[in-house]
């Protein structure tokens, strides 16, 4: 019982830091999401070639189209990894 007790009491000086870091964490990913959301509609006036030297397609950046607040940088790194790993494992059978 005694422990029960001990852990269900925790002081307010220890729990105040932690909402601050969470707070601050919160701010900082809204606010790299907002940047990388102007990096992807920049993405979307580049042409087929240039998107294509990226590793992606204009099919990607719809698939990618996430809703406000998310990040949509995250998924086109997913797609391009993936992309990028089946073409090595193709070359590597056909050598």
């Amino acid at each position: 019982m005694a422990t029960f007790e001990f852990a269900t009491e925790t002081s307010r000086i220890t729990t105040r830091p932690a909402v601050a870091t969470r707070v601050a964490n919160a701010v900082a990913n809204a606010y790299r999401a907002w940047i990388n959301r102007r990096a992807f509609y920049r993405l979307g006036e580049m042409s087929d070639a240039e998107l294509a030297d990226i590793g992606l397609t204009r099919a990607d950046l719809h698939v990618a189209n996430v809703p406000f607040g998310r990040d949509p940088t995250v998924r086109l790194r997913a797609i391009a990894t993936d992309r990028a790993d089946t073409i090595e494992d193709l070359a590597r059978k056909v050598a």
